[in-house]
């Protein structure tokens, strides 16, 4: 009787062992802190609990209980699944699978934003400086800051932390800043109605984290487009430049007589009138001296570049692209020919089957010129949709097999050019007596080549000129790019499709600063809300509460009475 007792006695002491555990973990998770008195107690309540458990199969062969192996087998199982479940959450925290179905993709970044994240020189810091922490706005900066450990986020309640708000300048709940090293940058102010702009944040972070400017001119002075807002302006365009960490200012050759050589880009968007021929020789030597220039010429102008244009195998027609197919689907008719064929180029390498158009456009005749090699980049759909129409005042377009030119179109081309140094012009032992001309007077000497369908052209044969001088190895490269139509930059048409991307990549590839992104900057959500007039909406609501119900009734009787 006396074992008896004790055994009882010593069965219920280790009972003391899941109690101490119990109150360990409750004192450690109430007080927030595992010191001493916590760990104690789960200590001595898990040695309790082992010495008990080991005294109870000593007494009653309990490992070899069916019971106790079944109940065994169970505790197996469920650790294993319990293994198995945080091991695919551990992965799935550490690994990200993520799948946008929206039309836009909207919940993605778009290249331009992964790329420019992805090669961050140095640590970025994004403050939003609201109290609500807006679900959407969140999702966007986490998918920024999955691209790369140096980007950064965190929300700051002013009024907890004004230091902090003094210092950024705050002055109203909303406003979002970038900070990187000492720059720090406003980015946009949210609320309810703006939330935060994929936009606005990616080219906010290309301005704080570009190390140059570069400076482009817009010519001026031959009723070019203005770049202050009004009609036919091009402010927005200007504003773009600005974002993709562009200066821009005026240029009026009459005035300089030179292009300044602080000049990355220059634009000649539209002009009406033509150029003095000192400004066209000012241009051809801005090229010679390793320049970058966009032409942007619209029909019936004559900007009297042809001398220009010639050096490179460029010549404009004086046809009007035509393209009927888009006349249902601009809705500008067919003298706004719809692009949805690019060439392989850096400038339109991200583009795929996009849309992008050009009213009252002029088709480009390419030519081989050596030492020229020149890309197609836009291209309007083949005949019968599209062609070249010589009789510009008929009130009905159609297609003149004797003076229309048939489909496909080149609008748009983009041009490359070799440029040694002087050094590399002195002559070395060749046949020729003479030293070789240079590229400006080779294509001026040359015969003019016969005119050519805008078909593609092929690259050009490599120039026929002297082994170069080690002195002549550091060669830097002119580029031109010369489009057919600058109604597509204009306010209103710029934000339309991919207009504005072909500019602004346009002006990226000529600026030669390879290391920026060129790809389709990010999209905005689509406006899905559907606007209903009374009678629609009162129509509406009478087919949803009165005829439908009606319908399903009268579907029912007859269904009751062919069954009774």
């Amino acid at each position: 009787m006396k074992i008896v007792a004790k055994n009882k006695l010593w069965k219920y002491l280790f009972w003391l062992g899941p109690f101490l555990i119990t109150a360990g973990l409750t004192v450690g998770l109430v007080s927030e802190s595992w010191g001493l008195i916590p760990l104690a107690f789960i200590i001595t309540g898990i040695v309790i609990s082992g010495l008990g458990i080991i005294w109870q199969s000593y007494q009653t062969n309990w490992w070899k209980r069916r019971s106790t192996q079944a109940g065994t087998n169970a505790l197996v199982a469920t650790l294993a699944v319990l293994a198995i479940l945080g091991l695919i959450n551990f992965l799935g925290t550490r690994y990200h699978l993520r799948a946008d179905l929206t039309e836009t993709q909207l919940f993605t970044l778009a290249p331009q934003s992964r790329e420019l994240v992805r090669v961050l020189p140095q640590p970025v810091k994004v403050w939003v400086f609201d109290i609500n922490q807006n679900r959407q706005d969140r999702e966007l900066l986490d998918n920024y800051q999955r691209q790369s450990s140096k980007f950064k986020y965190e929300y700051i309640d002013p009024q907890t932390r004004p230091g902090l708000a003094e210092k950024f300048g705050v002055k109203d709940y909303g406003e979002v800043y970038l900070e990187s090293g000492d720059k720090r940058q406003l980015v946009q102010t949210v609320n309810e109605n703006e939330r935060l702009s994929e936009i606005r944040l990616t080219s906010r972070l290309q301005q704080l984290t570009s190390s140059t400017t570069a400076k482009v001119y817009l010519l001026q002075g031959h009723g070019e487009r203005q770049l202050s807002p009004g009609k036919d302006a091009i402010s927005q365009a200007v504003q773009g430049l600005g974002d993709k960490s562009f200066t821009t200012s005026p240029l009026n050759l009459g005035e300089t007589s030179k292009v300044p050589q602080d000049a990355a880009v220059v634009i000649v968007a539209g002009p009406k009138r033509g150029l003095f021929e000192g400004e066209v020789k000012a241009l051809q030597e801005y090229l010679n001296r390793g320049g970058n220039l966009l032409l942007m010429i619209d029909p019936n102008t004559d900007p009297k570049l042809n001398s220009l244009l010639q050096e490179w195998g460029v010549r404009l027609d004086n046809r009007l692209a035509v393209d009927v197919s888009s006349e249902s689907v601009v809705g500008l008719g067919p003298a706004a020919p719809l692009v949805t064929e690019y060439g392989q180029h850096p400038i339109t390498k991200d583009f795929g089957n996009g849309n992008s158009f050009y009213p009252i456009a002029r088709p480009l005749e390419i030519t081989s010129v050596p030492g020229v090699q020149a890309t197609p980049l836009l291209r309007t759909k083949p005949y019968p949709n599209s062609w070249a129409e010589s009789d510009l005042q008929s009130e009905k377009l159609e297609f003149n097999a004797d003076k229309d030119l048939k489909g496909p179109l080149t609008l748009g081309v983009a041009l490359t050019r070799k440029q040694t140094p002087k050094s590399a012009s002195t002559p070395q032992p060749a046949p020729t007596p003479s030293p070789l001309p240079s590229p400006t007077t080779q294509s001026k000497t040359s015969p003019t080549p016969p005119p050519a369908s805008p078909a593609p052209s092929a690259s050009p044969a490599p120039s026929a000129s002297p082994a170069p001088t080690p002195s002549s190895q550091t060669a830097t490269e002119s580029r031109l790019v010369v489009l057919g139509n600058s109604d597509f930059a204009t306010d209103g048409l710029f934000q339309q499709q991919l207009n504005g991307d072909v500019f602004l990549n346009s002006v990226t590839w000529l600026s030669q600063q390879d290391q920026q992104p060129l790809s389709i900057r990010p999209k905005e959500p689509k406006n899905r809300r559907i606007t209903l007039t009374t009678t629609q909406g009162n129509l509406l609501i009478l087919s949803s509460l009165l005829v439908l119900p009606l319908i399903g009734f009268a579907i029912a009787v007859i269904i009751w009475w062919k069954r009774r």
